[in-house]
């Protein structure tokens, strides 16, 4: 293995993201999120204004010892920590995620723990690993023995959330996503490449083929990037999926548009902190399914029904008063 401390391009990174709305009425200022995500004494939040509002935790380390989900049942096990942090865009949408890397090949046995505190982040197998099983069984999910990287991030997101007992008074009711990812080194230093699947109950999987030198951290920035504005479109469409729009009832569907103007509409701003090597992943993804095309024909519905209904409204104002004078 390479020397404490130091990432390998022959590393497999794996990790999960949890994307929700941050369950208080109004999105919270630079003040409180510094108090939601200091996850550490010893570190401090990260905070940002350019180009959005960013608030970043420092993060934390989680030991484990266990299984490793690999496609093909072989049970490899690995030790060593996985890295949680979490974030606060604009104040309003809540991310947590958590992962790991892993390298090929680790120690026929079991080594001290002090052997693994100085690799953070690093899961490293006892023995040897497939990439590719443990990239196909890490997407296609654990078995109850088995890491499950979802439990740590959630279990940040929690935390966070037990910080908001007495606030708990959100805007609209939203659905929670889960991005599932594995990025692969491509050691032939190819166009970094992506496939991008939606699953039921919120889950996505993100297969990554990456070039070499690009780090963990920064295949997991480019996922809780996506993993964000593929909650945004989740989340519209469904407010938008059976509304009956242009219906005599105005109040009704005003009362469906207008939270999502107050409080999403203006958070799409794709690739603001994806590292420029891997841009074009957000290109394909442009390209195929069309992320923005569809985000901004969504766009538009919102801000047409809304001047529709503005219309309607000002004319029967308008009829009431021509009946009473």
């Amino acid at each position: 293995m390479d020397a404490p401390g130091k990432t390998s391009d022959a590393l497999l990174a794996c990790g999960e993201v949890r994307t929700c709305l941050l369950p208080t009425r109004d999105a919270v200022d630079e003040q409180a999120a510094e108090r939601l995500l200091r996850l550490r004494a010893d570190e401090r939040v990260r905070l940002s204004r350019r180009p959005n509002r960013y608030a970043v935790s420092p993060d934390v380390l989680t030991g484990v010892d266990c299984r490793l989900p690999t496609a093909g049942g072989s049970r490899t096990r690995a030790v060593g920590t996985v890295t949680t942090r979490a974030a606060l865009v604009e104040g309003r949408v809540l991310q947590a995620t958590a992962h790991f890397s892993a390298p090929a090949t680790g120690p026929d046995r079991r080594r001290p723990w002090g052997y693994y505190l100085v690799r953070p982040g690093v899961l490293v197998p006892v023995g040897s690993v497939s990439h590719k099983a443990l990239a196909e069984g890490f997407l296609a999910g654990h078995r109850h023995d088995e890491l499950d990287v979802g439990s740590i991030a959630e279990g940040q997101l929690s935390r966070i959330s037990r910080l908001l007992l007495d606030s708990f008074d959100p805007p609209l009711t939203t659905i929670d996503t889960r991005v599932r990812w594995a990025a692969s080194p491509d050691p032939a230093g190819e166009e970094p490449r992506l496939r991008f699947t939606v699953a039921d109950d919120g889950l996505r999987t993100l297969a990554l083929r990456l070039p070499p030198g690009i780090e963990p951290a920064a295949a997991a920035a480019l996922c809780e990037d996506l993993a964000l504005h593929d909650w945004l479109l989740t989340n519209v469409v469904d407010k938008l999926d059976g509304l009956r729009l242009g219906s005599a009832d105005g109040r009704a569907v005003l009362k469906v548009l207008r939270p999502l103007v107050d409080h999403l509409l203006h958070l799409w701003l794709p690739k603001a902190r994806v590292e420029p090597l891997l841009e074009p992943l957000w290109d394909a993804l442009e390209k195929e399914p069309g992320f923005s095309r569809q985000w901004e024909t969504l766009v538009r519905r919102v801000r047409d029904q809304l001047l529709l209904q503005a219309i309607l409204t000002q004319r029967d104002a308008l009829g009431a008063s021509l009946t009473t004078s």
